[in-house]
Formats: structure tokens, C-alpha cells, sequence
């Protein structure tokens, strides 16, 4: 017994040395893996900061490096180890230069120079017409060297500062008109037009007065040469969102500065080719002395609007020929030839089979059918224009107007609304879209759509942990590359932004109807081409799956420095899509400016989906050196 103890207590000490061994090597695993997990699902709000806190003085920026500092105080998740062989046989970076101070203001596909060498007819020069694969730039689009952050909205309504478009000749041109004044190193926007001298907000109250603006009946609007989208700027607190569009013309950056405003809006013209947007979109359309010659060509362009505009919905005028009797002399045109075109544009609306609803003072307002029953049978007294025959009637890019009337869907009585009513706003976001409900889209039922909104609920509960501005007013101008039923934009509608929904062109299915059908905005669009806007006119875009889609469409280093020139210093983007893609796109940004991290996806690490957040960093151009 006595021989055996010195034993026993031996084989006790090395199993208390073996437990607290264990146990330490555990509580060191744990410890680990709790710091990794906090590190890798830390919020990107570090990395926003360190870029914020470096250059956020506005009466500073110009003084700021246009060569900023790579480094990154947070800590991103390192798949690049992992993925990089698959991907990129290189390990270095390339870096992309500035591009010349004279590509500040580049819009690619609405080039002056190159619209030039097309047809002038009908406009068709001031049309889409994108560069060659051999003149894509590779480099990046320099901001003004005294560029600032803009205005909050709704302060941006009616302020934009100067050196971020410094554009006078609005302010001298329309100067009788009130559009916009210069106001010291600001813009201000007095809301005036042409055709509203009191101001835009007096001329809704007009409108609303005529047709119900205020009952929620009316959700999505077109304004057709929009000028500064003060007509746009002053619907929204009407819950009303306005698709402004005007071309690149001699009167510089209308467009441009209706989104420095933080109001929708596109470079856009009714020329030759349909309006990049579906079919049955609009509640109501709107043009105040837009010059669009609506009664020429047989009424083409009216006939656009009719394809674009939801049964039942509105037709506004106000401007040349309206009003005629009062305006001419001002107009400088004769009686006789205004009379002829404003009874050119009443037969033209007879024919679609639009009904007159009120002519008063300035302004002449026509609403289109329910349905196409008594206007089928109207084909009897009115020969043309015709029903379109066999044609996708949503088919919106690159797609040549014609002179026929786009059917509606067939209905059974002739109270009834073609392709189905929509809900009232807001209930309108997130009811069930008459194009699901019809089982139009395949693929798509009603339950899907439901699932859809948990889902862009979830996502967006995940992005304002990631992005912590979005809650405060940081964003305004949002815009969502792929945006399929549009729910990132519902999942935002509570907050004080607003969001160009794109649906890739030719995409299977089809489902930007069903966005306007929601309440919505958004346009089609083919990503291995420019976008149709300005410089640094989105805060925060959103690329779901986009890069998946189009990588072997195109190379994506042109979409991803697309992305640089339409986004603002310091904007965000969120992509989602498989890491080796990721990776690739991470890469590339690298040489952008642009600060980065990848993190998990929102239902944790196992899904093979993960996320990247990028910050386009502060920089700007250097002023021109003067002739010596």
C-alpha cells in the first residue's frame, strides 16, 4: 500500500497537468474566435470614418492630397490568399491614373463631339451613342478641385454649391424664368419656371385642383424636358416621385443639377428611339414648354407617351400652343400657326382615344382610357394610328418608336382597369403588383414576393449596421444595379432617399413593370455601356449579383470604373455576389481609390454569398495651369 502512493500521486499531477493544459488551449480557442468573429463582422463604420475624419472639412478639401493614402485602420476578412489563383495571375495592382481635367464633366454615350456625326433629324444626334471598345477610357474622372460634399436634403432642394457644377449660363439664359440664381459660392433654386413664374409649388396647387395629386391615386410621374426638375422637386413632398429627363444641349447641366438637388432625374430626349422604360409606368405625365413637337411625325411622340402611361392616367400641357390667344406675341409665332398646332394635338389625342378632362387658364389636361374596348372599336372611324401587332409593348432599349398604339391587356367589362388597378400610396409598395397577380411574370407568385420583402427587410437591417449613415441623411441619391422587384427600394421608402431601380436590358424576366406597378422609378439599362447621367450623382449603389451576370459579357474593370465616375467622393458601394468574384472586384478597386472590406453575408458564414463594401475616397483634379 505504502509502495503504491508515491504512484498514484504521480498519475494525479499529470492529470491535473493534462486537464488544465486542455482547458487552457480551449479557453485560448474560444478567446481567438470570439476577437476573429469580432473583427471580421465588425461594421464598415471604421473604415467610413478614417476616410470621413481625414477630409470631412469642407473649407479644407481643397487642400487635400489628389494622391490620398491607401492605408485602412479596419480589418478585413482575407479571402484573397484563398481565391487569388483562380482569378488573377498577378498579385500586383493596377493602378488607374486621373483622367484630364477636360473629362470632368464626361458623360460617355451623350458626347457632344461624338453626337455630332450623327443624323440631325429628329434629333437622333442628342440620342444614346457610346463609345467604341477602343475609345473606353481606363482612367478615373477627376472632381472640380474645389469639390464639396452637397447639401442635405431637403436643404439640396433649393441649394447646390457652385464649385461642384460651375454652370452660370442657366442663371443668365433663364434669368426672367426664376430657375436659378448664383448666390454668392451657391446655387439657389426658387422653384420658378417657365410656364410657373409664382413658383413651382403654386403651379401644382393649380394642377391639384384639376386632377387628385393628393389621394395617393397618383404615385409615378414623367417630366419630359424638365429643365432643373423643380416640377419634380416640389411633387415629392406630395409623395409623388418624378422620372425628370432632359437632353445634353446648349443649356449646360439641367439635368445634372436636378440630381446635385438630390431630385430623379436622366439624361434623356423623345427623338427616334422609345423611352428606356416599360410600358404602363406613369400615373401622369407632365412637359411645360418642353419644345417636344408633339404633333409632328403623326403624332409620334404622344403616341410614346400613351405606351408609357397607365390606363387612367394623365396628360398635363402647359406652354406652346396653350393658351394661344394670350401668349403669341410673347412667343413670337402667329395666331394661325399656333392655333394649327394645338388643334394638331387635339386630333392627335382623339385618336388615342385620350378624353379631354379640363382646359384652364394655362394649363390643358387629357386622361388616357381604362382599356382599349371602345378604342378597338373606334378603328372604324379612326383608320390611324393602328393597334400594334405582336409587339413586346415594354421593350424599352434601343428599341425605334412606332406609329401605332400599344395594346393594353384584355379585359371583360369596360369599367374595368387593363393589366389591373394598383393600390393607392403607400399601401401601394408592398400590395401585390397586378403584373403577379396575373401570373404575367414567370416565375414569380405571390408568396415569392412576399418572401422577397422579408428578405430586402433582413438585407437592409444588415446595411444600416454596415453603413450607419444611411439612417441620418448621409444618402440621398441611391441606385440599385440590379434591382428585380425592386424591394431594396421598398425597404428604404421610410427614409429621406430615393432609388433609380435598374433592370439590366433583356433580362429574363422582365421585371421593371412591376417596380412602377409598386410605386417606384427605374429605367433599363445595359451595363456594359455608360450609364445616362452626370459625374458624381449617386451617394450609394447598390450591385447584387451584377457582376456575375455580366461577367462574361464584357470586361468589368469598365463597369466598375463606370461605377467610379457616376458615384460622388466619399460615396459607398454595396456589392453581393460569390467571393471569387469579390475578390476579383476588390482587386481592381484597389487601383481606384476606393477603401474596402469584405464581410459575411447576413444569415452568417456558411452562405457561399458575401458581401463588399467600398468608400470611393475624397480626391479632386488639380486646376488648369494657366498659358504662359
Amino acid at each position: 500500500m505504502a509502495n503504491g502512493s508515491p504512484k498514484h500521486h504521480h498519475q494525479l499531477e499529470a492529470k491535473r497537468r493534462r486537464l488544465t493544459w486542455i482547458v487552457g488551449v480551449s479557453g485560448l480557442c474560444v478567446l481567438f474566435y470570439v476577437l476573429g468573429a469580432w473583427q471580421h463582422s465588425a461594421p464598415l463604420t471604421n473604415l467610413t470614418q478614417s476616410i470621413t475624419k481625414a477630409d470631412c472639412d469642407v473649407s479644407n478639401r481643397a487642400a487635400v492630397s489628389s494622391n490620398p493614402s491607401t492605408s485602412s485602420s479596419s480589418v478585413a476578412l482575407d479571402f484573397d490568399s484563398h481565391h487569388r489563383s483562380q482569378i488573377n495571375n498577378t498579385t500586383s495592382v493596377n493602378e488607374f491614373p486621373p483622367c484630364a481635367m477636360s473629362f470632368s464633366e464626361y458623360t460617355p454615350c451623350q458626347d457632344t463631339q461624338r453626337g455630332r456625326k450623327f443624323d440631325r433629324n429628329m434629333l437622333k444626334y442628342r440620342e444614346r451613342h457610346c463609345p467604341t471598345k477602343d475609345e473606353l477610357l481606363l482612367c478615373l474622372i477627376p472632381a472640380p478641385p474645389k469639390y464639396k460634399t452637397p447639401f442635405k436634403w431637403p436643404q439640396s432642394r433649393d441649394y447646390a454649391w457652385y464649385d461642384n457644377i460651375p454652370h452660370k449660363e442657366l442663371s443668365i439664359e433663364k434669368a426672367v424664368q426664376n430657375w436659378i440664381q448664383v448666390e454668392g459660392d451657391r446655387f439657389r433654386f426658387p422653384g420658378g419656371g417657365t410656364m410657373f413664374p409664382r413658383g413651382a409649388d403654386a403651379y401644382i396647387d393649380d394642377i391639384s385642383e384639376l386632377i387628385p395629386l393628393t389621394d395617393g391615386s397618383i404615385r409615378t410621374a414623367i417630366d419630359t424636358g424638365c429643365g432643373v426638375a423643380s416640377w419634380g422637386a416640389y411633387l415629392l413632398k406630395r409623395d409623388i416621385i418624378s422620372m425628370s429627363f432632359a437632353p445634353r444641349d446648349t443649356h449646360e447641366a439641367q439635368v445634372w443639377f436636378a440630381l446635385e438637388r438630390g431630385v430623379p432625374g436622366m439624361i434623356g430626349i423623345m427623338a427616334s428611339q422609345r423611352l428606356p422604360y416599360p410600358a404602363r409606368a406613369f400615373d401622369m405625365a407632365h412637359c411645360s414648354r418642353c419644345l417636344i413637337p408633339w404633333h409632328k411625325y403623326d403624332g409620334m411622340y404622344l403616341i410614346e407617351v400613351d405606351r408609357v402611361l397607365r390606363p387612367g392616367g394623365y396628360w398635363i400641357l402647359s406652354g406652346p400652343p396653350i393658351r394661344w390667344k394670350k401668349h403669341w406675341r410673347g412667343w413670337e409665332r402667329t395666331q394661325e400657326d399656333l392655333k394649327q398646332e394645338q388643334d394638331a394635338i387635339e386630333d392627335v389625342a382623339k385618336r388615342l382615344c385620350w378624353k379631354k378632362v379640363v382646359e384652364k387658364d394655362d394649363l390643358s389636361i387629357w386622361q388616357k382610357p381604362l382599356n382599349h374596348i371602345d378604342c378597338i372599336a373606334s378603328r372604324k372611324t379612326y383608320k390611324t394610328p393602328h393597334i400594334c401587332k405582336s409587339d413586346n409593348p415594354d421593350a424599352g432599349w434601343y428599341k425605334e418608336m412606332e406609329v401605332c398604339i400599344t395594346p393594353l391587356p384584355e379585359v371583360s367589362s369596360s369599367d374595368e382597369v387593363a393589366g389591373g388597378a394598383v393600390e393607392k400610396w403607400p399601401a401601394r409598395a408592398f400590395s401585390i403588383p397586378p403584373r403577379i397577380r396575373s401570373g404575367s411574370i414567370p416565375g414569380i407568385t405571390a408568396e415569392k414576393f412576399k418572401e422577397d420583402n422579408n428578405l430586402w427587410k433582413d438585407r437592409v437591417t444588415k446595411y444600416k449596421h454596415i453603413i450607419s449613415p444611411l439612417t441620418k441623411g448621409r444618402y440621398r441619391n441611391i441606385m440599385d444595379m440590379n434591382a428585380q422587384l425592386g424591394g431594396f427600394a421598398a425597404a428604404l421608402a421610410k427614409y429621406p432617399v430615393w432609388v433609380m431601380n435598374v433592370v439590366p436590358a433583356n433580362s429574363n424576366p422582365d421585371t421593371l413593370g412591376v417596380i412602377y406597378e409598386r410605386g417606384f422609378i427605374g429605367t433599363y439599362q445595359d451595363w456594359c455601356e455608360a450609364f445616362s447621367t452626370y459625374p458624381r450623382t449617386y451617394d450609394l449603389i447598390h450591385a447584387g449579383g451584377v457582376f456575375s451576370i455580366y461577367q462574361d459579357r464584357c470586361d468589368i474593370t469598365h463597369i466598375l470604373l463606370e461605377m467610379d465616375r457616376i458615384l460622388r467622393p466619399e460615396g459607398t458601394v454595396i456589392f453581393r455576389d460569390t467571393v471569387e468574384v469579390l475578390v476579383r472586384i476588390q482587386t481592381i478597386t484597389n487601383g481606384m481609390r476606393w477603401k474596402s472590406q469584405i464581410m459575411d453575408h447576413e444569415s452568417g458564414p456558411f452562405n457561399p454569398e458575401k458581401i463588399l463594401v467600398a468608400v470611393k475616397t475624397y480626391w479632386t483634379g488639380e486646376k488648369k495651369q494657366k498659358q504662359e
